[in-house]
């Protein structure tokens, strides 16, 4: 499993490893969100206090946890740049960054539908929301800081550094429920959580789906991203000479 890792540090490796692993990624997506989609407008019952308007948590909950997810490995893929110099750790991060923000406004913007039929507003600024908020401003920052230089591994380094920073809002926005008296309802998994087996299932599968969503995503961008990074590169001529012809 270590030599696998090792060797994705060659930027033709890795462009070779993303493009097998886009099919692996894209139809199990597909089936994880035809069946999770069916879950949950079909299969789940209503609430028994939000009647059908609660079945937007099938996405709000996903992308919420999704955006945090998103943000660690974006920040735990820029140390390994930093500390190990490895690049392709670097177009991890870069390419993620996009990805994750995307994730926070579907977040944001679903949680805004959910809120106000059930808070009567579309927002307040409630801790969990702000810290939500931040996130994105976080993700914003680092887009912005990346693009700001015109050497990748500056960039890289700079923004590595933010996103690093920035992991200490993670806790802020998961713990928020519980050190404040916030609007936001609990915990939707685990203890406290959702009881009835088919909203379970339901959520689980859409998570599922979002966290396929994101690799394809990244295994996409990844590989475009190495071959602008390497487009001087021989192996990186003769690819596109072979998609010519």
């Amino acid at each position: 499993m270590w030599k696998w890792i090792q060797r994705q540090a060659s930027p033709k490796v890795f462009y070779q490893t993303c493009n097998r692993l886009i099919p692996w990624f894209f139809w199990p997506f597909i089936c994880l969100l035809t069946v999770g989609l069916y879950w949950s407008l079909v299969i789940s019952p209503a609430d028994y206090q939000q009647g059908d308007g609660y079945r937007i948590i099938f996405i709000h909950v996903p992308s919420a946890i999704l955006s945090m997810m998103i943000y660690a490995i974006m920040a735990v893929a820029g140390g390994i740049g930093l500390i190990w110099q490895i690049k392709m750790a670097e177009v991890v991060a870069k390419v993620s960054a996009p990805i994750g923000a995307a994730f926070t406004i579907i977040a944001l913007s679903s949680g805004a539908i959910w809120g106000k039929p059930m808070w009567g507003a579309w927002w307040v600024w409630d801790a969990r929301l702000t810290s939500e908020l931040i996130l994105l401003f976080l993700y914003l920052a680092y887009m912005s800081l990346n693009s700001a230089f015109d050497n990748p591994r500056t960039a890289a380094k700079s923004s590595s550094i933010l996103a690093i920073v920035g992991l200490i809002n993670l806790p802020i926005i998961h713990y928020s429920v519980k050190w404040w008296n916030t609007l936001h309802q609990g915990y939707s998994v685990g203890t406290g959580g959702i009881k009835d087996t088919d909203m379970q299932i339901a959520l689980a599968l859409m998570f599922l789906a979002s966290i396929l969503l994101y690799a394809l995503l990244v295994s996409i961008k990844a590989r475009t991203e190495v071959l602008i990074r390497e487009q001087n590169s021989s192996w990186v001529q003769e690819e596109v000479r072979s998609l010519i012809s």
